[in-house]
């Protein structure tokens, strides 16, 4: 049967405790016993020393040994790469006290694992570049099915007359044959401007990139038997 000693770490304290293996009853006894007044197995903060001897219980210790348990509880609450952490201790899994630390883990290596060509470099690069451009021709397919975002404007048009005699009604009449691509008409009505007079105030949506709307102003213009003049009263895009 493997006997531990568990030091103190404090050369103050010259006070040794030798205890069974503490996969028998007998072992985790003496553990709980030297951890009555102590919170770690070397010192006054966790080290490898709780590791090993963390691992070697291997379960939570009976509730009739809460010293034990107690401690088994708080290096349970640090994670594995806490615990590879923490500072080499005073270990109770050698007779003598020598300070432990985990060993680093030794990486074996391969002849197969040396590619002194670098063909596998290689090889990787050219898949990660036909990866790249499968996914940018998706995309670019993608964002030309999608439709283009069309900038429109919402306009007012006030359109005068010679004097009160005009026909508005035949005057808005002209107005709405102008037909062009892009070009919506919507509401009017007639807004006084004095001495009898109306002037036609007219609604219309268009696209911007195909309706200029001096072309629009003009063709209005042409129509010079009934309209004098034409004023943008409102202009905003939509």
């Amino acid at each position: 049967r493997a006997v531990w000693c568990l030091c103190e770490k404090n050369p103050d304290n010259p006070l040794k405790m030798t205890i069974g293996d503490v996969k028998t009853a007998q072992g985790l006894s003496d553990l709980n016993k030297y951890l009555a007044d102590k919170s770690y197995l070397s010192g006054y903060t966790p080290s490898q020393a709780d590791v090993q001897v963390f691992e070697q219980v291997g379960k939570a210790p009976a509730a009739s040994l809460p010293h034990a348990l107690r401690w088994y509880k708080q290096i349970a609450s640090y994670t594995p790469a806490e615990r590879k952490a923490w500072p080499a201790g005073v270990s109770p899994l050698t007779a003598g006290g020598k300070p432990t630390a985990p060993a680093p883990a030794a990486k074996d290596y391969d002849d197969d694992d040396v590619d002194l060509f670098g063909s596998g470099d290689e090889e990787e690069d050219a898949e990660a570049a036909r990866i790249r451009e499968e996914r940018l021709k998706a995309y670019a397919d993608k964002k030309s099915k999608k439709p283009a975002l069309i900038a429109k404007s919402s306009i007012i048009l006030d359109v005068k007359p010679w004097d009160d005699e005009t026909d508005m009604k035949e005057m808005e009449k002209l107005v709405r044959t102008i037909e062009m691509d892009g070009l919506l008409w919507g509401a009017s009505k007639l807004v006084p401007v004095g001495y009898g007079i109306n002037k036609l105030q007219i609604m219309c949506v268009i696209e911007d990139d195909k309706v200029s709307v001096d072309l629009l102003t003009e063709k209005i213009q042409e129509f010079e038997d009934f309209v004098q003049s034409v004023d943008i009263a409102a202009f905003n895009k939509i």
